[in-house]
């Protein structure tokens, strides 16, 4: 079926790229920072480098290796902070209601008005840029839709018939939100985090690449395609590779996502059907 091939698919392309992320030591053939060496610069893919040299005469297939470990920490850091943001703003305004429900819906149109990447760019801008203002900036900018969709959980969710029993024994608000709401709505976020992961790893590498994000010479997709912007007509094996990763991440997490929607919503599933 569509929805299992979307799952294996994703599934495959994302655990390759965890697999390279956590393996890099030992399967890059150098140092992705210290082993330059100018008589290898702009050196074609062959038997000695797989990907090809940068400018620099550093190998880029370890280089990618090693860039995967950033991608993954930015796109998974980055969406958990975002999904606590939002599952707890969402779920309280959901639940809770009056004025802290405006004061929250106020607050996400907000969000929602200014473009996520643009907010990043001003957050980097006053922050140093490096890998902790990284997170900071990407994890500060995305939770609008975890939390829109939080609080239309809770508000469907709190006239159940079991969160009105959680009540009549005595349970307190926040016992009910985490242990009544919450488990029932973590199949649409789990699907939103997935999918928010594609994003963040997009953001890091735009930030990268306008020199806000990681800084060279430590390898970070974005940061080796700005490199490479001199030299893509003589030596298009610097971008392409990157490039590559990047396109195999992001559609790896969005078959992912897309898979997991279905199986978790089963009315997802029929629709398709």
């Amino acid at each position: 079926m569509k929805f299992r091939a979307n799952l294996v698919i994703g599934g495959v392309l994302f655990a390759g790229v965890i697999i390279a992320g956590l393996c890099a030591p030992l399967l890059a053939h150098t140092d992705p920072v210290l082993d330059a060496n100018l008589m290898y610069a702009e050196e074609p893919p062959g038997s000695a480098f797989w990907f090809g040299t940068d400018a620099q005469g550093r190998d880029i297939y370890s280089r990618v290796l090693y860039g995967a470990r950033i991608s993954l920490t930015v796109g998974i850091v980055s969406q958990l902070i975002n999904t606590v943001i939002g599952v707890c703003l969402g779920l309280s305004a959901g639940y809770w209601g009056g004025w802290w429900d405006d004061f929250v819906n106020g607050l996400t149109n907000m969000m929602l008005a200014i473009p996520s990447l643009i907010f990043a760019l001003a957050i980097m801008a006053i922050l140093n840029p490096g890998l902790t203002s990284l997170l900071i900036a990407l994890g500060l900018t995305n939770w609008s839709f975890t939390c829109r969709l939080a609080r239309a959980s809770a508000l469907s969710l709190k006239s159940q018939g079991y969160v009105q029993a959680a009540k009549v024994l005595g349970y307190g608000d926040i016992r009910i939100m985490l242990t009544q709401l919450l488990p029932n709505m973590l199949g649409p976020i789990i699907v939103i985090g997935t999918l928010g992961m594609g994003g963040a790893v997009l953001a890091e590498a735009a930030l990268s690449f306008l020199g806000l994000g990681i800084r060279p010479p430590y390898p970070s997709w974005g940061s080796m395609l700005s490199d490479a912007r001199d030299q893509i007509t003589t030596a298009p094996w610097i971008s392409i590779f990157p490039g590559l990763a990047i396109f195999m991440t992001v559609l790896g997490l969005n078959l992912l996502g897309d898979g997991l929607r279905d199986i978790l919503d089963p009315q997802a599933r029929t629709r398709r059907a």
